[in-house]
């Protein structure tokens, strides 16, 4: 450069120096921004890791919350919930059932149809009569008393129930000698306890009915004894009775057990129950027990238990006839080899729920309402050949309805064939439509032996008070005793199928005269 060149050595010098101090000052300059750069990239990473974080939770809120609601939009319709869970906080009440045509019929009591009114009775018919005469004094003065009876002008009749109160009845037990000398004594009542006090049959039947029959806890129940017997029961004695029920009852739920083992269809279901301790054991994350309910039309057995092969097990699966058919649900137990081959009639209502679910979860497509349509017409062809006393569902209308349903599967599975759906209910809907793809015969059984029912509405019908019984009195805390409860609640089921009052059935148990149902009865 010319100006270098011209400069002396000194001012070369100063030069260089003064050049030195910029180089420095930029070094410096450098070296923060270097800094910064490295601050930056720092903060730059932990953003892009807290974006992460962010997108992994966004993710997993968004399933979650997907979940949620798939699981409000869960009713009776297309879920295995019961009619009692409807219309929770935010869940989403089942559909309005659709109103029948009108038949142009007015309300109410149609005319020429047996009424309920009470009717007149008969003079022999009456309990009592009472005569009634006005009482007082005439406007005049008179004494009514000794007016002249000009004869019965109107007449009322009631009908009461007397005033119920417990009546305390001793029994005096006399000795006789014979003439040759042998002492006879007197037996105790039928029913008697060793005690020399104690409450009699009835009032033990009525406690035992208002707990089992119609789930009111035990406090309740004493309370209702001492307002309308004037008894006073210990909750203690109260609760007691269970057991003491249960025993006299025992044989009779075997006799039960062993009708029902030899019926040819048996309906079956299960339900968790709260019961026992509230604390879940080792292990195990609910604190609950599970009820099974084996039953048919005119018998009813409960077995309380848990959810494990062993509680099957021990219920009545490995005791049936070899052409017997179980119809329930898809709960995986039923299938398993250690209950034995059994025939199956899975339950084509707990398909229609699924189905109804899969509709929701794929508006714009028609198989699951093609399918649900199929199964219905199914069902009604085969109760109108039922009534019509045929022993199967003809072939040509069997083969009509099965091809649609066939249709409707094939295109289910083609549509749901991607295996990244992971919205809740999709895996659901894919095993429904692989079961009845693989296992037409568990499904369409009905159709070629009309005695098998299509579904087991019978069995959630016998099961449906244990969730009443819950609702209102919620966990059982004594495992024992909640299986006394079920093993009365059997009996006095099948009681009650037979036409017979489930009181005298508890009152004969009591007294030690056994009700037994008619094993003559017992289907074919």
């Amino acid at each position: 450069m010319p100006e270098l060149e011209s400069m002396s050595r000194d001012e070369l010098i100063v030069r260089v120096r003064d050049q030195e101090v910029v180089i420095a000052r930029q070094a410096e300059v450098i070296d923060r921004q270097n800094t910064q750069i490295v601050t930056l990239a720092a903060q730059l990473d932990d953003v892009m890791d807290r974006l992460e974080r962010t997108t992994a939770q966004l993710e997993e809120t968004t399933t979650k919350l997907a979940k949620l609601e798939h699981l409000l939009s869960r009713n009776s319709d297309n879920s295995s919930f019961p009619s009692s869970k409807d219309g929770g906080a935010g869940g989403t009440p089942p559909a309005p059932k659709r109103r029948a045509k009108s038949t142009g019929r007015a309300k109410g009591k149609q005319k020429g149809a047996p009424g309920s009114a009470l009717r007149w009775r008969e003079e022999d018919e009456v309990d009592s009569r009472e005569p009634c005469f006005p009482q007082g004094s005439c406007d005049c003065g008179a004494d009514l008393t000794g007016a002249a009876d000009l004869g019965v002008v109107d007449r009322y009749q009631r009908h009461e129930i007397p005033l119920v109160t417990v009546t305390v009845t001793q029994y005096d037990q006399h000795a006789v000698a014979c003439s040759c000398g042998k002492v006879h004594i007197a037996p105790r009542p039928e029913g008697a306890g060793a005690g020399r006090s104690e409450y009699g049959p009835q009032l033990k039947a009525f406690a035992v009915y208002l707990m089992v029959v119609h789930f009111v806890p035990v406090a309740r129940c004493r309370e209702i004894l001492t307002a309308l017997t004037g008894a006073e029961p210990s909750p203690g004695f109260v609760h007691g009775l269970l057991a003491r029920t249960a025993a006299a009852l025992a044989t009779c739920d075997m006799v039960i057990r062993t009708l029902i083992t030899l019926s040819f269809v048996i309906s079956c279901d299960e339900t968790p129950l709260k019961v026992g301790a509230a604390t879940p054991p080792p292990g195990k994350k609910e604190a609950k027990g599970y009820l099974l309910v084996a039953c048919t039309e005119l018998y009813t057995h409960f077995l309380l238990g848990d959810r494990s092969m062993e509680t099957f097990k021990q219920f009545i699966f490995t005791e049936l006839e070899p052409d017997a058919v179980i119809v329930h649900d898809r709960y995986q137990n039923y299938d398993s080899s250690q209950l034995g081959d059994l025939n199956h009639q899975l339950c084509l209502q707990h398909v229609l729920r699924d189905l109804k679910a899969a509709a929701e979860l794929y508006p714009d497509q028609a198989w699951p309402t093609q399918l649900a349509d199929s199964i219905r017409e199914l069902i009604h062809r085969a109760n109108q050949a039922r009534e019509r006393g045929e022993a199967s569902l003809a072939p040509t209308l069997s083969a009509i309805g099965l091809q649609g349903a066939r249709s409707a599967v094939a295109i289910g599975l083609a549509h749901t064939a991607r295996l990244d759906d992971t919205r809740p209910g999709a895996r659901k809907s894919r095993l429904l439509l692989e079961a009845l793809r693989d296992r037409p015969d568990d499904f369409w059984r009905f159709l070629t032996d009309l005695r098998i029912p299509p579904t087991s509405n019978q069995a959630e019908r016998d099961l449906r008070p244990s969730k009443i019984q819950e609702n209102i009195s919620g966990r059982l805390p004594h495992l024992e005793r909640a299986k006394d409860r079920y093993l009365i609640r059997g009996v006095l089921s099948t009681a009650i199928k037979h036409l017979v009052n489930p009181l005298t059935v508890l009152v004969d148990a009591f007294t030690g005269k056994l009700w037994l149902p008619p094993a003559a009865l017992a289907p074919a």
